[in-house]
């Protein structure tokens, strides 16, 4: 699974981001992983939804979407911010350990005990890179590139690509394109078509 956020395109990408936001703290941060897959399940759903969502009474209908998030997004569209949020952000341990984990092969666990080393940023991880694991050591030096996003138009292409090879292979498979916009996964299926 990716650590990287997708690009939104969705009514409703202020409410998703905060929720996608909190779902990283509570995995992050608290190690609290049914909050992290309830905020994460709402954002899912929430970005899916065809219109915009004017109140939280409107997404409490929505499913995964429950009283205390709906008054989070009552309180966002309302003052455009979130009390909580904004908290966690002035934070100086949640926002440490929530940047640490952006680095491929560093998760919730070790980005903790690196903070306790006080390691916070970059050019600290930078100055003990001698410390780190190959798979950190490779998420530290192309981190700036994993972090760029791939154009749609881009991924398009990539998927023309990749699909007339697959139908180029055996035509009795599928593939679809899965995962963000910054990397290519190609899950490959029997056609269902053909059995």
């Amino acid at each position: 699974m990716s650590k990287r956020k997708a690009p939104q395109e969705s009514l409703n990408e202020g409410i998703t981001d905060f929720l996608v936001e909190l779902a990283n703290y509570e995995k992050n941060v608290n190690r609290a992983i049914h909050k992290y897959n309830a905020y994460r399940k709402a954002a899912s759903t929430i970005s899916k939804y065809p219109t915009k969502i004017r109140n939280g009474e409107e997404a409490k209908k929505l499913d995964g979407v429950g009283a205390k998030i709906a008054e989070k997004i009552d309180e966002f569209l309302q003052t455009g911010k979130l009390r909580k949020l904004e908290k966690i952000r002035n934070d100086d341990t949640s926002s440490s350990i929530n940047f640490l984990t952006r680095v491929t092969g560093i998760g919730p666990a070790a980005a903790r005990k690196f903070f306790e080393e006080g390691v916070k940023t970059l050019e600290d991880l930078k100055k003990i890179e001698h410390k780190l694991n190959h798979h950190q050591q490779i998420g530290l030096k192309y981190f700036e590139e994993f972090e760029k996003r791939i154009p749609r138009a881009e991924m398009e292409k990539m998927e023309t690509l990749i699909l007339g090879e697959l139908k180029e292979i055996d035509t009795e498979y599928i593939g679809t394109i899965c995962g963000s916009y910054r990397r290519v996964s190609t899950v490959i299926i029997p056609n269902p078509k053909s059995t």
